[in-house]
């Protein structure tokens, strides 16, 4: 079995965030709502309830340690979480700052095409840092 999100921490270097306990943490390339970023699981799991009581808390204080990060570096007006795997069957979510000024606001960030938004590689790297650093600080 192929899976984009088994493979995305190997194949998407320049995008990684952190490696925490359970999940992963990566950039989104498209950075149109920024900060926008990845949590998945290490292991290949569909569901919640898939895990253990203590891998699935662990995991949901991963994701929220995260989104207090990209809150406290970006000052959104909110963050979206997403969890569907619908269309990737790996447990990952999007977390995605949104501000009430976005274009798309308050519909959900997929309602509509958007022009992407690519950085440079210096500007990831910087985005990157950022993120890390807001993290660093709990």
């Amino acid at each position: 079995m192929s899976c984009v999100i088994c493979t995305k921490w190997q194949e998407e270097p320049e995008q990684r965030i952190i490696e925490l306990d359970q999940t992963l943490v990566s950039l989104n390339r498209d950075q149109f709502f920024p900060g926008y970023c990845f949590v998945y699981t290490k292991e290949h799991v569909t569901e919640l309830f898939h895990l253990e009581e203590a891998v699935r808390n662990q995991v949901m204080a991963e994701v929220t340690a995260v989104a207090k990060a990209l809150y406290s570096a970006f000052s959104p007006d909110k963050i979206n979480y997403e969890l569907l795997g619908n269309m990737v069957p790996h447990m990952h979510w999007h977390l995605v700052p949104r501000r009430a000024g976005d274009p798309l606001w308050p519909r959900p960030h997929w309602c509509e095409p958007h022009s992407e938004l690519i950085l440079t590689d210096q500007q990831y790297r910087e985005r990157v840092a950022l993120i890390r650093a807001h993290l660093a600080k709990g």
